[in-house]
């Protein structure tokens, strides 16, 4: 008996360390009515869409969506949409969501712990724990009254904001249409007189910004020579919006005071590359996102949509979280 295609298929992912299998079983707890499959290898994953209404998935290329017959709806797993095929998508009618908002809160927790560990020289502390050494040393400082750019006031950045209101901290925030307003104590735009007036009075800048024509290469050498020498740059947003020779270089000759990056051009950083071998640079592995509620917050985003587009009779409205090419 030949069995019923699925009214959602999950393509083959794994986001930290979290296979697709999890993403599933979030969707059936939550649409329990739907038919929701997992595809295992490329060929059930090419037989399962042909189809499906609904696909999950971190990636969807031109090649899969040629025999996706049936799909009105893809939701991607990332924040990001610069790889997808979005024109294509566009063309065939099919409804784009993306991940934005799942990342809240621990990219947020990430930063404010970057901070307090770089404040506190908590990193020294370790340092001399491995050796055994019981010596005093000063903290760098307080965060209480610093001030902190946020360059980009979407949910992440808002959150950082949020999180940093305990601290007594003032705020400037970075974003595209500065008339919106923010949770910033100050909301200014990309314009670079604003922009490097900002920085010349940021104790620490932190990049939660997408990569955009506009923030690529945005942190330059004359912008990381605009800092005073005891800022602190912090990137969790992608790793060309910061031009790594230049801030190599203000590192070495030791313009700022420390940089703490999760995510690095070229990422993977290379063994050799000389970010590692800087005292003043923290790195994580663009880990920042990791979140073990990862699937069951994608899965909320998807299983509001699906019952919105059955009440609606199909996906020709505004999904949450819905994207579009110019976006």
């Amino acid at each position: 008996m030949t069995k019923e295609p699925p009214d959602i298929v999950v393509l083959r992912e794994k986001i930290h360390g979290m296979g697709s299998q999890e993403c599933a079983a979030a969707l059936e707890k939550q649409l329990p009515e739907h038919d929701v499959r997992v595809a295992h290898t490329t060929a059930s994953e090419r037989e399962l869409i042909k189809q499906a209404v609904v696909a999950v998935g971190l990636h969807i290329d031109e090649e899969l969506l040629e025999g996706a017959e049936s799909l009105e709806y893809f939701a991607a797993a990332s924040a990001g949409i610069g790889h997808l095929p979005m024109a294509e998508l566009e063309a065939r009618g099919v409804t784009v969501t993306n991940a934005s908002g799942v990342h809240v809160p621990s990219i947020p927790e990430h930063v404010i712990g970057w901070m307090l560990t770089i404040g506190r020289r908590l990193d020294e502390g370790i340092r001399r724990q491995e050796k055994n050494q019981w010596q005093h040393f000063q903290a760098f400082g307080e965060l209480k009254g610093s001030t902190v750019t946020v360059v980009g006031l979407g949910p992440i950045g808002d959150e950082i904001v949020k999180r940093l209101e305990p601290f007594g901290v003032n705020t400037i925030g970075v974003r595209y249409t500065p008339s919106k307003g923010g949770p910033t104590d100050e909301v200014i735009g990309f314009d670079d007189s604003d922009f490097h007036e900002a920085l010349s009075r940021s104790d620490y800048i932190v990049l939660a910004c997408p990569l955009t024509e506009t923030t690529r290469g945005l942190v330059d050498r004359e912008a990381l020579e605009t800092l005073p020498a005891d800022a602190v740059v912090i990137n969790i947003g992608r790793g060309p919006i910061i031009d790594t020779d230049a801030l190599v270089r203000t590192l070495r000759r030791n313009r700022i005071h420390k940089a703490a990056l999760d995510v690095t051009d070229p990422e993977p950083l290379p063994v050799d590359h000389p970010l590692w071998d800087l005292d003043d640079v923290l790195i994580t592995p663009h880990v920042s996102g990791y979140t073990n509620e990862y699937w069951d917050r994608i899965a909320d985003i998807v299983a509001d949509n699906v019952r919105d587009a059955a009440d609606a009779g199909g996906y020709d409205f505004k999904l949450r979280n819905e994207v579009r090419p110019d976006n």
